[in-house]
């Protein structure tokens, strides 16, 4: 299992960072490798991303959410991973977004990117596209969901 974080300064506040955060469907256009991501209800999605050339679907569910502070998931099947993304006020129009996923690659070509830190500069790279894409956008964002998603009780 690998720790990957990446932080990025973006400049809108942070409830506009939060808002567009909570539009997955909105992800292709900014994430690479990500096809499309349907999400089918409050706390699940179905995503399909294309990783080394290989499709690949699964299903990931949102453990926690709490407008303006975090969104965090886990996926159900699939390549094993879960993350926490937090937004962080520097001042009035910029917002500190800070990825953490943990993944545990799968396969020979996910193991090498792993250990190369392909993986890392992707992520980076998202980090970027997406602050490129809220900022370009002249600060709007193309929808919000301001739902609160409570952690789950520990057993």
């Amino acid at each position: 299992m690998s720790t990957i974080t990446e932080s990025v300064d973006v400049k809108v506040t942070v409830s506009t960072a939060y808002n567009q955060w909570t539009q997955f469907e909105s992800f292709p256009r900014f994430m690479d490798g990500v096809e499309e991501i349907k999400q089918t209800d409050a706390t699940h999605t179905h995503w399909k991303v294309k990783v080394a050339g290989v499709i690949r679907e699964f299903d990931a569910t949102i453990t926690e959410q709490h407008p303006d502070e975090r969104v965090a998931w886990t996926s159900d099947a699939g390549p094993t991973h879960a993350g926490v993304i937090t937004f962080h006020r520097i001042d009035d129009t910029t917002t500190r977004v800070t990825a953490q996923i943990e993944i545990d690659p799968e396969g020979f070509g996910e193991n090498v990117a792993d250990k190369t830190g392909v993986l890392d500069r992707k992520v980076k790279g998202d980090m970027e596209r997406f602050k490129a894409f809220i900022e370009d956008r002249g600060g709007q964002e193309t929808g919000a969901w301001r739902g609160d998603v409570d952690r789950p009780a520990q057993h």
